[in-house]
């Protein structure tokens, strides 16, 4: 489903601030798996998630989606193919529409010829069935400008919105972590319901390393633009946050020092 070889991207070259951001990346997923990346600050995780939906294009390497060389394909190109959630719950919606147009204009982009057509019956009720499955009561409010909102809500309606037309692949880019907890808890949960009712392809960047262990199908951490350890089955099954960062600590020889990140799986783990 998605291959990418030997992706390499460096910013800022033959200056004082060079910065080597991806370094011979190799990636596999095969259709219907669910990736959580992990990796401290700077690890290049997003650089990857950028690179792979066309935000830049790589120094050296290829990207492949579904059979096709998108390499150097255009962003708004990728994004036909793919869903994509942002940390920040103000991007991906517009706020001054209401639900059911934010939701008739991500349908319409993929299944009509026109996204701006009326919206019939068949489409409302089909837009409320969807909302009602998320259990936040939004399939009452498709009035309510998605302004007024709040963060959890807007990432639930984002989700649904790359969605409604099942993505050969879903990015989320950290797409909890300008929630409160239990907000967090509640959209991470409809994401794995998302993702695994729909069989979709799916890479979650995520800070928790709890969450990374405990949702999809395997787990990838980054260190210094490099994939490190690639886990997977039974093996992660049965690893703990304690044994991840001992992990680490032995593949790179150093602690793993990122507050942020260890911060927040003490938190889930409370």
């Amino acid at each position: 489903m998605l291959t990418v070889r030997n992706l390499c991207k460096t910013f800022y070259r033959g200056t004082p601030n060079q910065r080597v951001a991806l370094e011979n990346i190799n990636l596999t997923l095969a259709e219907g798996e669910f990736v959580t990346v992990i990796g401290g600050n700077g690890a290049g995780k997003s650089t990857l998630m950028n690179a792979i939906a066309g935000s830049f294009l790589a120094d050296s390497g290829s990207i492949e989606l579904d059979g096709r060389d998108i390499t150097f394909e255009k962003e708004y190109r990728r994004a036909a193919m793919m869903g994509r959630l942002f940390q920040d719950p103000l991007r991906g919606t517009a706020p001054g529409m209401t639900i059911e147009e934010n939701l008739a204009l991500a349908y319409g982009r993929s299944v009509r010829k026109s996204p701006f057509g009326r919206i019939g019956r068949e489409e409302r009720d089909f837009f409320r069935r969807r909302l009602a499955a998320f259990g936040l009561g939004l399939e009452e409010r498709m009035d309510t400008k998605v302004g007024m909102l709040s963060g959890g809500q807007r990432q639930a309606l984002t989700l649904l919105m790359a969605t409604l037309t099942p993505p050969k692949l879903l990015l989320l880019d950290e797409h909890t972590a300008a929630l409160d907890p239990a907000t967090a808890r509640k959209v991470l949960e409809i994401t794995r319901t998302t993702v695994e009712e729909g069989g979709l392809t799916a890479i979650m960047i995520t800070h928790n390393l709890q969450s990374a262990l405990e949702l999809g199908t395997r787990t990838v951490m980054m260190d210094e633009g490099q994939i490190i350890l690639d886990i997977r089955g039974m093996e992660r099954r049965a690893m703990t946050v304690e044994d991840l960062l001992e992990r680490f600590a032995r593949q790179r020889k150093k602690t793993f020092d990122d507050d942020r990140v260890l911060l927040s799986s003490r938190r889930a783990a409370c």
